[in-house]
């Protein structure tokens, strides 16, 4: 009672981030160059982190000019590293504000929120006795991850590892030096000098791919037109993706509501909040100072997209994410959902 509007937790989150109980938040202690386009975050977790799996990722909150974004990124460190900390590594994209902001701005110091890891892009609990990884670009973060933490277990393994040229191969290095340990075979591609992989060069460069699981990530096209090279060759006993450029959520004005939990659609204008839409259609919507001053109406977006009635920013989702928004200031902006 004493705390409302607001939970005893956001109080204790000033005092305290990294303490148990409150909303889980990561303290950025070190930011390493990798390439000169991306950097690879040391974060501290708070105690309520749980472990995750090797290729798992995370999503972070991070806050540019008073404005908090989300967005998720591969966990390129082994779970069991000595310090309790976790790593993710970010190449910076032209239009990623937020990827921008951690690769050049981002200082030790810094505090992120931090959800649980999360995904599926992972090794069996029988890793198989020939692997094939693809990687294309930043593709390579969850697949380091794996290597980092499980290369062990895997006794045969070939690395399709593409950039535009060596000096911009993220982790370029060590993946080298395991290649001339004999730990992996590393097939290096240079897409400035020899143009992008495609599905008939990686039968060619690895003649065995059809008895290997593959894991493979990079852009959208590239893993498109792999497995539709895998349907009709057969390409690998088992196939695995992770696409870190997913399709954009279709935006406009207004749109259908679908309230998950509660299986209720309301359809809307661009103008009318969540939180008024939810109520009108009889579902039970929790609310504070309906300001968006308290958070008492955070939901999580699981599809979608909603566009801020205060700035006009959009915030959109992709299934398989809940991103928390404040339902009495924000609108449809396009078909979307609420796990409400």
């Amino acid at each position: 009672m004493l705390a409302t509007p607001l939970l005893p937790g956001d109080y204790l989150d000033l005092v305290r981030p990294l303490g148990a109980g409150g909303r889980l938040h990561g303290r950025v202690l070190e930011v390493l160059p990798e390439t000169p386009g991306a950097a690879s975050l040391v974060i501290r977790p708070g105690r309520d982190w749980r472990r995750h799996r090797p290729g798992q990722y995370v999503r972070l909150g991070v806050e540019i000019d008073g404005v908090r974004h989300w967005r998720a990124y591969s966990l390129t460190s082994a779970p069991d590293r000595a310090d309790g900390c976790l790593t993710v590594t970010v190449k910076a994209a032209d239009d990623g504000l937020v990827s921008r902001h951690l690769v050049h701005r981002a200082r030790p110091g810094e505090l992120l929120l931090l959800e649980q890891a999360a995904g599926d892009f992972t090794l069996p609990a029988r890793p198989p006795a020939k692997a094939l990884l693809l990687a294309a670009g930043s593709g390579i973060t969850p697949l380091a991850g794996l290597l980092r933490s499980s290369l062990h277990r895997l006794p045969d393994v070939v690395l399709i590892h593409t950039a535009r040229t060596p000096q911009e191969a993220i982790f370029g290095a060590e993946l080298r030096a395991l290649h001339h340990q004999g730990r992996l075979r590393l097939i290096e591609r240079h897409t400035a000098t020899e143009g992008r992989l495609t599905p008939a060069e990686v039968t060619a460069l690895v003649p065995d791919h059809a008895q290997r699981d593959v894991w493979a990530c990079g852009p959208g096209p590239l893993l498109d037109a792999l497995e539709e090279h895998r349907a009709a060759h057969g390409l690998g006993a088992a196939w695995h993706t992770e696409r870190f450029r997913l399709a954009p959520a279709a935006v406009g004005e207004g749109g259908t509501v679908t309230f998950t939990r509660s299986n209720t659609r309301a359809t809307t204008d661009g103008a009318t909040p969540l939180l008024t839409a939810g109520e009108d259609a009889g579902v039970l919507m929790p609310y504070g100072c309906r300001m968006g001053v308290c958070f008492g109406c955070v939901a999580p977006l699981t599809q979608g997209a909603v566009r801020d009635l205060r700035d006009g920013r959009l915030t959109s989702a992709v299934p398989g994410e809940r991103v928390p928004v404040q339902t009495c200031v924000s609108a449809a902006a396009g078909p979307c959902e609420i796990e409400l």
